[in-house]
């Protein structure tokens, strides 16, 4: 259970207490592992009086689950879920401990403050104020924290999916992370409702050459022929394209600011801090994230490779992977190391209407707007059982804050009051939806 302090809220203790577990997921494999976390959130729930259930298909990468049953079990049920790892944070880059859990200034600092163990700390807080409260949500509720998210969920809830389906037993619809949150534009505010999400596509490239002293008179270097085409798919200036999530997203700020609706760049950068979020949506990107190449300063290697993290708009997959390798060239390998789907969701519906609804009662009068996200979550793999995906983590933010930005960055954190409003927000959604 969390540490007692009758100063904070109980959603903020529950926070800070998850992120003081550090969960750091490195990729391929490679991770602390969830498991110490999500006994704490199981023993949170048993707590609740409910029944956690744990999945460990992989030594220490543990996800768990609670059924919560609503008045009305006729209803399909709804999957709220969250992750529990969160990325590499370099200690000295940062400007407190990422693992401190650190309140100062009036926010929650610390890795996974927001990306997500907010939303964890929210999803089971929410929970909590309803059923210490005497009542049950509308309809059953499925919570679930998975592992491995930040590694594309491949030992964390790609698994579950495959092995333990009858969690998610008469479920249709989930809500997440990346969405629900405010953000100003131009001199108002609004909030993103996110209704979809790009596909992505982890690739590497490989150049080869000849071996060779270093300092020989040398034409087939595969360091410079990779450098090269790294450079050229970095640099390239991706085309919007829209699709009929980001064309409402275009129209949603062009009536809030007046502007063109025939140039998405311009309305995106209205967004403030959010516009870089925003921009990623409206075209495919190419993102160089590592290379690998050498031995030894005097030797020239024969083999030179690098990692790109490609985003792509969903149904454009075939197309961009063509123009990928047109860029890079044909001497250059393109091998694709993990690739899931792209999704989009109508911004229509109960559940929809539910959520926009959710957020008028806690702060009246502000638009709600569709997006599609950049980056994806663990609805992708809960789409495999039919489950349409939402991101709704709800978080009224101050103007200035470049939340966004924040985002597998450095010195996360998130408002104290921002949590109290999600918390609330979420509570009433689930009490009535």
């Amino acid at each position: 259970m969390p540490t007692t302090d009758s100063d904070l809220p109980e959603v903020v203790l529950v926070a800070r207490d998850l992120i003081r577990f550090d969960t750091t997921n490195y990729g391929g494999g490679r991770s602390k592992g969830e498991r110490a976390a999500a006994e704490y959130v199981g023993a949170y729930l048993e707590d609740l009086g409910l029944t956690p259930q744990f999945y460990e298909p992989i030594e220490n990468r543990t996800n768990v689950m609670a059924r919560v049953e609503g008045r009305d079990s006729s209803k399909p049920a709804l999957v709220v879920h969250g992750h529990l790892d969160v990325v590499p944070a370099i200690a000295e880059d940062w400007s407190v401990d990422p693992f401190a859990g650190e309140i100062k200034d009036g926010m929650l600092w610390g890795r996974g403050a927001v990306d997500m163990k907010n939303m964890d700390a929210m999803i089971l807080t929410s929970v909590a104020g309803i059923l210490r409260g005497g009542a049950q949500p509308e309809r059953d509720l499925i919570l679930t924290f998975f592992a491995d998210e930040e590694n594309g969920g491949v030992e964390g809830s790609a698994l579950v999916v495959e092995d333990r389906p009858e969690w998610f037993a008469g479920a249709t619809e989930a809500i997440s992370e990346v969405g629900g949150y405010s953000v100003a534009v131009g001199d108002s505010r609004a909030y993103l409702l996110q209704v979809g999400e790009k596909a992505l596509i982890w690739m590497k490239l490989t150049a080869r050459g000849r071996a060779a002293h270093g300092s020989s008179f040398h034409h087939d270097n595969a360091v410079t022929r990779l450098s090269e085409a790294v450079a050229a798919l970095g640099r390239t200036r991706w085309p919007v394209r829209l699709t009929a999530t980001t064309q409402a997203t275009v129209d949603g700020l062009a009536a809030i600011t007046g502007g063109d609706a025939g140039d998405p760049d311009a309305l995106a950068a209205a967004a403030g801090p959010a516009s870089g979020f925003l921009r990623s949506s409206l075209r495919t990107t190419t993102n160089p994230t590592g290379l690998t190449a050498g031995y030894k300063h005097n030797v020239i290697p024969d083999r030179a490779e690098a990692l790109v993290d490609v985003r792509v708009l969903p149904g454009t997959e075939e197309a961009a992977l063509a123009d990928i390798q047109r860029i890079v060239g044909d001497d250059v390998e393109v091998e694709i190391v993990h690739q899931d789907i792209g999704l989009e969701v109508p911004f229509s519906g109960d559940l929809v209407d539910a959520m926009v609804a959710a957020l008028g009662r806690h702060d009246p009068g502000i638009p709600v707007i569709p997006y599609l996200l950049g980056g994806g979550t663990d609805n992708k793999a809960l789409a495999s059982l039919g489950i349409a995906g939402y991101g709704f983590a709800p978080l009224r933010l101050p103007a200035d804050l470049d939340f966004t930005g924040m985002f597998h960055g450095v010195d996360e954190r998130v408002p104290l009051d921002a949590l109290v409003f999600g918390e609330q927000v979420l509570a009433d959604l689930l009490r009535t939806y």
